[in-house]
């Protein structure tokens, strides 16, 4: 099995998004909706999706004309990897920080903090 790279660069996750919400997608599909948002070449994303594909968070299939890929692993697992090891390289695998300063730099919404506090809630009774 191959290793997924835990960190998907801006291009990278900016396609697996799109795959991710389509379920699968073939070249074709992912280019014509990045082609909604900006100019890009086909050429640049079948690499790049084939770049995926390597590193395991792909995974191609042959289908009627073209390839179809879908996802290796959910996005919320995906996700997670990517913001555990953000905490790891910048906030030495402690999240207290990180929140700290999304709550002074007022980055969250009312609505959201009233929400992580009903989640903060809710995990301290499972516990």
């Amino acid at each position: 099995m191959k290793l997924a790279k835990p960190v998907l660069t801006d291009q990278e996750l900016e396609i697996m998004k799109i795959v991710w919400v389509r379920g699968s997608a073939t070249v074709r599909d992912v280019y014509e909706e990045l082609l909604k948002r900006r100019k890009i070449a086909y050429t640049t994303v079948m690499t790049m999706m084939g770049i995926l594909e390597q590193k395991g968070h792909l995974k191609k299939s042959a289908d009627e004309r073209a390839y179809l890929y879908t996802p290796a692993q959910p996005q919320r697992e995906v996700v997670g990897n990517m913001v555990h090891d953000f905490l790891k390289r910048v906030f030495n695998g402690s999240a207290k920080p990180l929140l700290i300063q999304l709550v002074e730099d007022k980055k969250l919404t009312p609505d959201e903090l009233d929400e992580i506090r009903k989640l903060l809630k809710e995990k301290r009774r499972k516990k």
